[in-house]
């Protein structure tokens, strides 16, 4: 069987991808990290873990706990900053045929416009995700993912840098309703949106009666949190006309096929990582080989294609 399969090539915003599945940030280092364990070449794309204008030694430990179904983190956004990226990352990743998406995220909007500014003189970068869950200090701490007109200006305030690159916007899926911020998205000019991010959660040891993470709250992900993460992406393509990116505790190529079929463009894999780094690579061979079984000539054939009832 020939490598990458041509019944999963696709595009999105214009950027071909040889395979709808994405290696997410936060879970994929910086991805040259990856190369030893299988050819960046056979999948997709992935998503670099969270860039910041000016480094970040992150939340103190312990940062990860394994919970019932899924794993708690409070990395912190730990990264060495945008400007060492570019230096000392990012020439490990030019050539590759995969995409390279650089994860954006800030505390105010100036930070996320300065980072923005240093990758838009860099080569080598396909698009952007920025990541919206990050507390907007400036604000009373409110989150930019929870609020349509936060979220809107900051986008268009991105946006007005007239970037020469496709921006995701990430949303969180801790609101009431992620149709009016996935609307706020498209209407402020993003390209198209990603959800979700992990949910709010907190781990207790009974014994010592505190909490397990040194931070005290945590973000879920993994298996446990798939069919919130699948209500809340079908939620989002009926709410706009842009691409979506699904993930959340995606683990199969089964998986993968029923966020296609919730309506997402692509998706992205994540905790799966930590207990097999080829997951990226063998999700997407999984999905293949799905789409084989089901008689389809293309992966993009299953997207949208929910129906409502077990029968």
């Amino acid at each position: 069987m020939s490598w990458p399969s041509p019944r999963l090539a696709t595009t999105l915003c214009g950027i071909p991808l040889s395979s709808p599945v994405i290696a997410a940030s936060g879970t994929f280092a910086y991805g040259v990290e990856f190369a030893d364990h299988f050819n960046l070449n056979d999948i997709g794309g992935f998503v670099v873990k969270g860039l910041s204008a000016q480094p970040i030694e992150g939340n103190p430990p312990p940062r990860i706990w394994e919970a019932e179904g899924g794993m708690i983190n409070s990395i912190g956004l730990q990264n060495i900053g945008v400007r060492a990226f570019v230096k000392e990352k990012l020439p490990g990743l030019k050539g590759l045929r995969a995409a390279v998406f650089a994860n954006v995220f800030g505390y105010a909007p100036e930070d996320y416009l300065e980072v923005l500014r240093v990758l838009e003189d860099a080569e080598g970068i396909a698009g952007y995700e920025m990541n919206v869950s990050c507390p907007n200090t400036k604000h009373g701490g409110m989150f930019f993912s929870s609020d349509p007109a936060l979220l809107a200006s900051l986008i268009t305030s991105a946006k007005n840098l007239n970037l020469k690159r496709p921006l995701i916007v990430k949303l969180s899926p801790n609101v009431a309703a992620i149709a009016p911020l996935a609307k706020a998205a498209e209407e402020a000019g993003a390209d198209a949106i990603s959800l979700v991010n992990t949910f709010v959660s907190l781990a207790i040891d009974a014994r010592t009666r505190r909490t397990r993470i040194g931070a005290g709250y945590g973000g879920l992900s993994g298996p446990a949190i798939k069919p919130l993460a699948l209500r809340l992406v079908y939620e989002a393509t009926k709410a706009v006309k842009i691409p979506v990116v699904g993930l959340g505790g995606i683990a199969t190529g089964e998986d993968a096929a029923e966020f296609l079929i919730a309506g997402a463009t692509a998706v992205e894999v994540g905790t799966a990582t930590f207990w097999d780094p080829q997951s990226p690579l063998r999700i997407a061979k999984e999905l293949d080989k799905f789409c084989r079984q089901e008689g389809l000539s293309r992966a993009q054939d299953l997207i949208g294609t929910l129906r409502f009832g077990a029968n």
